[in-house]
């Protein structure tokens, strides 16, 4: 579509605004692109890092006619996201803005309740007073959750067992007394572990893919026994965007499969797709502190409300992202693996 098409386009349709914190994330980035499909939508993104490359963030394939990139930290920046959204007005907020991994939130626990609980809690505080504010969307973890087996209700009792779910656990109930007493147009989203391509290369699929490449041992926490509920990030902002513009207020929506798969099975599903030998490709190494045994949960309301189901199979997500890995070998091949954390 030419760009004369897509002002012809938007013309014919009542634009809306989107705004989406931490754009730069994985699932930030693709919700973007999802939005940006649809000439309706104007969108602003706000992340605390300058954008990344096109090899990481997908919506850089459309034109920015109908997109803005605003770079401030929500921890340091909370005045000029308030003032930014108050000019632009904002049908929709989405957040996805989070300090979100497990392990090194151990290490300063106080960093995470920062971003997760504190400037959160600062953010929507100003925003509950906001009459153009239709929904605002709040991206959580089933992680507050602790271990989930069974049925896995969004009903379920919170039980967090590291730094990291804790932090979100806090924000989590926060955002519920605003609801309770504000009316806060709050719509909650808890989907399980995403995958697909341009995510973060030290995540176990894509770094599984890379390590296969290599030829380097997969190191396999505690023997790849927990069990994780894989899902394509296509199939999960799908979802979203069905919650924020369907979504009951006060209400939890959870996206996740029928069924988990251990990540020992996982690294031997690519191991097949690679023509490698599971036995050969690994090595058992110390279970990650406070690593809850399954993330199972359910995910009835979404599908029976929203309409909602995955579309995206598990082996074609899987070579999906293999492929995004081997068109963009040169750069990926140079870039660390590594968890890099930025407080």
């Amino acid at each position: 579509m030419d760009k004369g098409q897509l002002k012809k386009d938007v013309s014919d349709h009542p634009l809306r605004t989107i705004a989406v914190i931490g754009s730069n994330s994985f699932s930030g980035s693709d919700f973007i692109d999802l939005l940006l499909e649809d000439p309706r939508n104007r969108v602003l993104g706000v992340s605390r890092s300058a954008e990344k490359s096109a090899t990481f963030l997908p919506y850089k394939r459309h034109d920015r006619f109908k997109f803005t990139f605003h770079q401030m930290d929500l921890n340091k920046d909370s005045h000029r996201i308030i003032r930014l959204f108050d000019s632009m007005k904002p049908d929709y907020i989405v957040n996805f803005a989070a300090q979100s991994e497990v392990a090194p939130s151990w290490q300063h626990p106080e960093q995470w309740f920062q971003t997760n609980a504190v400037a959160l809690a600062k953010l929507t505080n100003a925003l509950k007073e906001r009459e153009y504010l239709k929904r605002y969307v709040h991206i959580s973890s089933p992680e507050v959750y602790g271990t989930c087996e069974g049925r896995v209700t969004e009903y379920a009792p919170l039980n967090p067992s590291t730094p990291y779910a804790a932090s979100k656990a806090a924000g989590d109930l926060y955002l519920f007394t605003l609801v309770k007493n504000y009316n806060f147009p709050l719509v909650m989203i808890r989907a399980t572990n995403v995958y697909g391509a341009y995510q973060q290369l030290f995540k176990i699929i894509p770094r599984t893919i890379i390590s296969l490449k290599m030829g380097r041992k997969i190191h396999l926490h505690g023997g790849g026994q927990a069990v994780k509920s894989y899902i394509h990030i296509r199939d999960v902002s799908r979802g979203e965007l069905l919650a924020m513009e369907q979504g009951q207020l006060g209400k939890i929506y959870h996206f996740s499969p029928k069924r988990g798969i251990a990540v020992k099975d996982v690294v031997q599903q690519l191991c097949h797709i690679f023509g490698k030998d599971l036995s050969q490709s690994t090595v058992t190494v110390e279970e990650r502190l406070g690593q809850d045994a399954a993330y199972e949960i359910d995910s009835s309301r979404s599908r029976e409300e929203l309409g909602w189901s995955p579309q995206i199979t598990f082996d074609e997500g899987l070579r999906q992202t293999a492929s995004w890995i081997k068109k963009n070998w040169q750069i990926i091949s140079n870039s660390s693996l590594e968890y890099q954390h930025a407080a």
